[in-house]
């Protein structure tokens, strides 16, 4: 029989959309004070294949995939997707039209995890009105995607920032096992 133990920890990530750079910027800023300093940030990406968020944010619409210097525990997926949609309604407009969209979550060697506040058949429930939805599974060296992932990561555009990410979270990881 199996013990129950502590999991490794994970590379926090969010992955940012954002209608108003101030906006992506100022909430940056604020994830920084709560969750430490970022140490990648990707370049920018037009999100332009779908247009789900169209009606609330508008037409021109970027993706910035963004990931945090220490290495924490998956549970943060429920406190982090909260304090990500605090900071979405504190930066909507006085019609209220969103400016930004924090998506949280983790990677760790073998998957990528987003938070959600949507419930779907693939996503399970870890508390607070938030749902862990894996986005994808690394494999042959990328993070392949699922059918249910998102269309904009269903793409290979975030490939080489994933990878990226990935390598910065494995230096990490074996810097702690070596010290452990």
């Amino acid at each position: 029989m199996a013990e129950p133990c502590e999991p490794e920890p994970v590379k926090r990530i969010v992955a940012v959309l954002w209608a108003c750079a101030q906006a992506r910027d100022e909430a940056l800023l604020e994830l920084q004070k709560h969750w430490g300093p970022a140490d990648y940030q990707s370049p920018d990406f037009p999100f332009d294949v779908t247009d789900y968020y169209q009606d609330q944010m508008g037409r021109e619409l970027f993706r910035r995939l963004v990931s945090f210097e220490q290495l924490v525990s998956p549970d943060c997926l429920v406190p982090d997707k909260l304090l990500c949609n605090a900071l979405e309604n504190r930066f909507r407009t006085s019609q209220g039209r969103r400016l930004v969209n924090l998506d949280s979550g983790y990677l760790d060697h073998n998957k990528l995890v987003l938070a959600s506040a949507k419930a779907a058949g693939q996503k399970i429930y870890v508390g607070q009105g938030i749902w862990a939805d894996i986005q994808s599974r690394y494999r042959r060296g990328r993070y392949e995607p699922f059918e249910w992932t998102f269309p904009d990561f269903r793409s290979t555009r975030y490939d080489e920032p994933l990878r990226h990410i990935r390598q910065l979270y494995l230096q990490q990881r074996r810097q702690l096992l070596h010290r452990g």
